[in-house]
């Protein structure tokens, strides 16, 4: 009796709705206190390190059992007004939480392809190039040397037709990338996988005329943000605010949208009969189709679901950067998202985010921060021989190494909801004979 010996984890102080979502709401409180005043003094390290504790709101909301209206008011303050005024006083600061939001969607297309289909995927960075050039030639001069006729591209206002056709675009080549390798696990859908997502890379590089080869496609046009402006004016007009960091509000807000209904979407998807019959290839490809599980339509939405998140995150990349090139599409990158999955849990939609976060706080703010504050101490100032700054991706790797060999699982792995088998219906359990006499 497997499930009568399962052993219980005792609960801890975040299991408590009450308790927790007093927790969640003080330490959401102090850490957008200390962000909004010690932290834009301190040096880049020691603000760094104040930054990851204010990430970590996300974090505590998603591992607590808090209630949801503490949820809500912890999530949405530190979201919607904290996190915008960090971004405005330091730039660098939004553009690492810019960088997360557009990873994690990305991660979370891949979490469904990898971590709950089970079908190891190393050339998903392919769909988001798909969506990033869908927008990128047509909002941009290039489209004026494809046709001969000049001008600088598609209206900005075409923009949001053109993130609808990037997904469907991204849907497309996932349904094709998906036809050929269904018959193919393991090791050898990882090598075909790869080598297709390395294909799209090469084409962009050679299709000189409609790409601009390894030159890339510059001066994409953003969308008219008029309406926008006009909601924020009178912050705008009250904190002056640059059209840059209009813009980049507007940016941050925008990939705030869409990944909140990229995660309603998974959660949604992971509920239902397609997110079990994922789950059951993931556990037993030929046990699952014995069930019945159809196992080529299971997988193509599988790539297809996947690739969506990728295009319109592409789209998104490509009015943020103004520039696209293959180069922002290398085999690495697929690698780096296939991390973030790994780190966070694999299945796990919480789990997916917060190894999106990590990794790009490591790469981009903490190491960064590190370095800098290692090369002020005097044994490594005016050293030739050891450069802090060189050795960043090994902190990395270590790092990597270390959470793998104690956190094997993930940082916040998938829970499975476990069905209690009844008494009754367990194997010998005699059958309860219908009562007597009754009319």
């Amino acid at each position: 009796m497997t499930h009568n010996n399962r052993t219980e984890k005792k609960p801890g102080i975040l299991d408590n709705p009450q308790l927790a979502s007093l927790i969640v709401l003080i330490y959401t409180a102090i850490t957008s206190t200390l962000m909004l005043t010690i932290a834009t003094t301190a040096n880049n390290l020691v603000q760094s390190l104040f930054f990851a504790a204010f990430l970590g709101t996300v974090v505590l909301t998603f591992k607590s059992k808090a209630s949801t209206w503490a949820k809500i008011l912890s999530l949405a303050p530190a979201l919607m007004v904290v996190m915008p005024i960090i971004g405005l006083r330091n730039e660098f600061l939004l553009e690492v939480v810019l960088q997360i939001v557009i990873y994690a969607a990305l991660a979370l297309g891949l979490n469904i392809v990898v971590g709950l289909a089970g079908l190891l995927d190393l050339g998903y960075v392919a769909f988001f190039a798909v969506g990033a050039y869908t927008w990128g030639i047509f909002g941009s001069a290039q489209l004026g040397k494809i046709n001969g006729q000049g001008g600088s591209g598609l209206d900005g206002n075409w923009f949001w037709l053109f993130l609808a056709l990037a997904i469907l675009v991204a849907i497309g080549v996932g349904v094709l990338i998906g036809l050929p390798v269904l018959k193919l696990k393991g090791d050898y859908l990882a090598i075909v996988t790869l080598g297709l997502g390395e294909v799209i890379r090469v084409f962009a590089n050679n299709l000189t005329p409609i790409t601009n080869g390894p030159n890339g496609v510059l001066g994409i046009n953003p969308p008219h943000i008029g309406w926008f402006s006009a909601l924020l004016a009178p912050i705008i007009n009250r904190y002056e605010l640059s059209e840059p960091q209009v813009f980049a509000l507007f940016l941050y807000f925008l990939v705030l949208v869409v990944i909140a209904i990229i995660v309603l979407f998974n959660m949604r998807l992971d509920q239902s009969h397609i997110g079990r019959n994922w789950i059951a290839i993931r556990e037993d490809e030929i046990a699952a189709q014995a069930m019945g599980v159809p196992l080529v339509r299971t997988k193509l939405i599988a790539f297809a679901t996947g690739a969506s998140f990728a295009g319109v995150m592409g789209a998104i990349f490509a009015i943020k950067q103004t520039a696209v090139s293959p180069e922002d599409f290398t085999f690495f990158q697929s690698i780096g998202v296939l991390v973030m999955v790994i780190l966070g849990g694999m299945g796990s939609i919480p789990g997916v985010i917060v190894g999106a976060m990590a990794v790009i706080w490591l790469q981009l703010d903490f190491l960064k921060s590190l370095s800098e504050y290692l090369q002020t101490l005097p044994a490594f100032q005016d050293n030739n021989t050891f450069d802090p700054a060189k050795y960043e991706k090994l902190y990395f790797g270590l790092l990597l190494i270390l959470m793998m060999l104690f956190r094997p699982q993930g940082l916040l792995p998938a829970v499975r909801k476990h069905i209690k088998i009844p008494e009754e219906a367990l194997p010998g359990t005699p059958v309860a004979k219908p009562a007597q006499g009754v009319k």
